[in-house]
């Protein structure tokens, strides 16, 4: 009988270092941030590090003392090994790993892992790495692994390797120093240059690879602007975009009002890829709805840019919906966060519909209710509401509707009984008010856009 094989549970502690003008507020829910993102890849963390100072430290990040406190603690959970067993593997080949393909005979497993809550430089990941025994991983290569186990559609996964490999360029000189003379040359072979060392054909190697992804993401750039064109060719431009913080419920939201299977997950970047469904039940006009990739503070710039793509669906939009997580104390930083990215990507111009979500994960009937009073006093065109109350999607779905409906026009159609079998296109392009008829044909008193009326009229007046 086949024994089930489990997991092995991973650990890590966090680190980071507070600066004089970050409140302990920012300080902390940057902190717990950095926790759930840690949580996202699977890790325990065991203990949180922190210091102040005016500074970071040049060779390591962290103090002298707090590096000599956490290599103690490092020790204590590791057992009895020796110092020398704290060593990390050749980081030339922890890097590799890091982005497929440059060595694919090495493996590393690290159980123990120090999350480090800034992004630091390569000399002062060695460093640190070196002094408590671990491997470091600094905010912004934590941001990538996620967005790299993530990621599923060709697009993204393009996006996602394009910024790790931009990201691991710099840092293949500092794991050079650790590989030893051995690891820094390598004679010629199969054409290249004699004494060429590995970090020069690794960058080479990266370079090469990060030009024909570049290509691959410009063709199916074109693909998806020739879709776009033509959904909305089809559907007119009546689009929502759902845009907001990671983990602010926006698939959960997304689903509510498609009726469709999109991934629902308690965790930060649950989803990566942009989903395109109509908005159900139906409306006059038809309503497309796209969820995008969630915003999160400090994120990579790098990841900004290679995924302006994904943000398209935004820029395009009609309307968008800020999602925010109503029950997270930190949710002002979250609005700032994502205004700050759509401002990046040049869509703050777009309206906006601001949608305090998770309500019902605030606490009681009382504390919701004073929440949602608070709320409404700030943001008083704002809606509070739950993804998972039928009722609050139905007053969200109206809200929709009715600013698609107020620009439209009302108008007599005429439709001669020669002509019945396109009656179906005025009920499934206008909202039909009321209906008559006389020995002629049908009249119908209808709202829609006036595009669609006219082009109605057309077709009736060519079917004659």
């Amino acid at each position: 009988m086949q024994k089930e094989v489990k997991e092995k549970p991973q650990y890590a502690v966090v680190a980071s270092v507070q600066l004089p003008g970050v409140s302990d507020v920012e300080f902390e829910a940057s902190l717990t941030e950095l926790r759930e993102l840690a949580k996202t890849l699977g890790f325990t963390v065991t203990r949180t590090f922190t210091q102040k100072r005016s500074g970071f430290d040049s060779t390591a990040y962290l103090g002298v003392g707090k590096r000599q406190e956490i290599r103690h603690f490092v020790k204590g959970e590791s057992g009895d090994e020796t110092e020398t067993d704290h060593e990390p593997k050749n980081p030339l080949h922890r890097l590799s790993t890091f982005v497929e393909g440059l060595d694919d005979d090495v493996s590393s497993d690290p159980i123990d892992v120090i999350f480090v809550d800034h992004e630091i430089s390569p000399s002062q990941a060695r460093h640190l790495e070196n002094e408590v025994g671990c491997q470091v991983m600094d905010r912004t290569m934590v941001i990538l692994e996620i967005f790299h186990r993530n990621a599923r559609s060709p697009a993204a996964r393009a996006q996602v390797e394009i910024a790790r490999l931009g990201y691991l360029a710099p840092r293949l000189r500092e794991a050079a120093k650790l590989a030893g003379p051995q690891g820094r040359q390598r004679s010629g072979v199969g054409g290249r240059g004699a004494g060429e060392s590995h970090t020069e054909l690794d960058k080479r190697k990266i370079r090469d690879r990060i030009a024909e992804l570049q290509k691959e993401i410009a063709a199916m750039d074109a693909d998806r602007k020739t879709q776009r064109a033509r959904r909305q060719a089809h559907q007119g431009l009546a689009s929502v975009a759902l845009v907001g913080y990671t983990n602010a419920g926006k698939s959960t939201l997304m689903r509510a009002l498609t009726g469709s299977e999109v991934l629902v997950a308690n965790k930060l970047f649950a989803t990566l890829d942009t989903t395109v469904r109509s908005l159900h039940p139906e409306s006059i006009p038809r309503v497309l709805v796209s969820d995008t990739v969630g915003f999160i503070k400090n994120l990579p710039h790098g990841l900004v840019a290679s995924f302006k793509s994904t943000l398209e669906e935004a820029l395009d939009a009609s309307l968008l919906l800020h999602v925010i997580d109503a029950s997270d104390p930190g949710f002002e930083r979250q609005i700032e966060t994502t205004e700050h990215v759509l401002n990046e990507i040049e869509a703050q111009d777009v309206p906006r519909l601001r949608i305090f979500n998770k309500i019902d994960h605030v606490g009681d009937a009382a504390a919701q209710a004073e929440r949602e009073a608070a709320l409404r006093a700030t943001y008083p065109d704002c809606i509070v509401m739950s993804a998972r109350r039928p009722d609050d999607v139905a007053k969200l779905h109206k809200a929709i509707v009715a600013f698609f409906q107020q620009d439209l026009v009302e108008a007599e159609l005429f439709l001669p009984w020669s002509a019945q079998q396109l009656r179906g296109e005025i009920f499934a392009r206008c909202e039909v008010l009321e209906e008559r008829a006389d020995d002629e044909g049908a009249f119908f008193r209808v709202r829609g856009e006036q595009e669609v009326l006219n082009s109605l009229r057309e077709q009736f007046g060519q079917a004659r």
